[in-house]
């Protein structure tokens, strides 16, 4: 683990580096509290500190607070080394921001005891960011595909329409159903209809760009937001899309299996005062206007494209299952 030494005594800064050395540690050692400020809000820096309490530019008491101011990165233990004994001269150090201290001269074996310390108390806050994060993925995200959920997804729509009406930018709303999931499903049962769901997500995230934004609407229909998207490129995005699930089987516990799916689109930058409820009504019609035309096909919700771009028809698009 690396450690942060911040002593201006060239002696004892290198008799704290050798014992640290010793123990395992990855040591950085710097001659002020300057350096030693810099060092430890680094994104990357270490999370454990010795720090000298007399030191130039800064002291040991000066440099916690300067750490504490940090918000955006991991915890860092901090560890004042001085002379001073006098319990008031303590309540400083520690009320600073410092989280243990030990007084000089100190025995090595304490020392390394009371880092052993600070390595559990990080290792701990470890686990706790770790499941305040899973925490944060379940109730956002979608438990089979790992896609944003329902709730999610909408509010993330809700947010560009009113951002693209904001700053009058286009953007597509892309409303995808998996062709003859409920066949599926009863052929080959429900863990391989799992299985083909959590594929052509996959796909799907890996379609679009890292702006843009993929959520599992319900069942097998998933909701795509392309932001920044004009009404020109919108059919071949579109259509790369559809694309990126039809064109390669879907390699399933059963074999491979041929899946395609039926997409409405609406793309604009003036959305009026509609409200979202009315726009993926008009998209979810375009998408069973898809359905009804054969399936494996993209039907757009607005005539100011070009008429060819209407219906997008697939090579291969008797292939499905039906």
């Amino acid at each position: 683990m690396k450690i942060l030494i911040a002593d201006d005594d060239p002696v004892s800064r290198r008799l704290l580096e050798k014992t640290l050395l010793l123990a395992g540690y990855d040591v950085v050692a710097v001659p002020n509290g300057m350096a030693a400020a810099e060092q430890l809000c680094k994104q990357d820096g270490p999370r454990l500190a010795l720090l000298d309490w007399e030191m130039p530019e800064l002291d040991g008491p000066a440099v916690c607070p300067e750490v504490r101011k940090k918000k955006d990165q991991g915890y860092v233990y901090m560890v004042l080394l001085t002379s001073k004994g006098l319990k008031t001269d303590i309540v400083t150090g520690l009320g600073s921001g410092a989280d243990d201290y030990l007084t000089k001269p100190f025995d090595s074996g304490e020392l390394k005891a009371r880092l052993r310390t600070g390595q559990r108390i990080l290792h701990l806050e470890g686990r706790l960011v770790e499941a305040r994060e899973n925490m944060r993925f379940k109730a956002t995200h979608d438990s089979l595909t790992s896609l944003f959920n329902r709730g999610v997804i909408m509010e993330l729509l809700g947010r560009e329409i009113s951002r693209s009406r904001r700053e009058r930018v286009p953007t597509a709303i892309l409303l995808c159903d998996v062709d003859h999931f409920k066949n599926i499903n009863d052929t080959h049962g429900h863990l391989i209809g799992d299985e083909v769901l959590q594929e052509a997500a996959r796909r799907l995230l890996l379609s679009v760009r890292s702006y843009d934004y993929v959520g599992r609407y319900g069942g097998e229909e998933f909701l795509i937001i392309l932001n920044n998207c004009d009404p020109v490129s919108a059919p071949r995005r579109a259509e790369e899309i559809r694309r990126s699930l039809s064109d390669t089987t879907i390699q399933t516990s059963v074999g491979p299996l041929l899946v395609t799916m039926s997409m409405g689109v609406h793309q604009t930058e003036n959305w009026g005062v509609r409200t979202v409820d009315e726009l993926l009504h008009e998209v979810d019609s375009a998408m069973y206007a898809a359905k009804a035309a054969g399936r494996n096909r993209i039907s757009f919700t607005k005539p100011d494209i070009p008429s060819d771009a209407d219906h997008v028809v697939p090579i291969e698009a008797e292939k499905s299952f039906r």
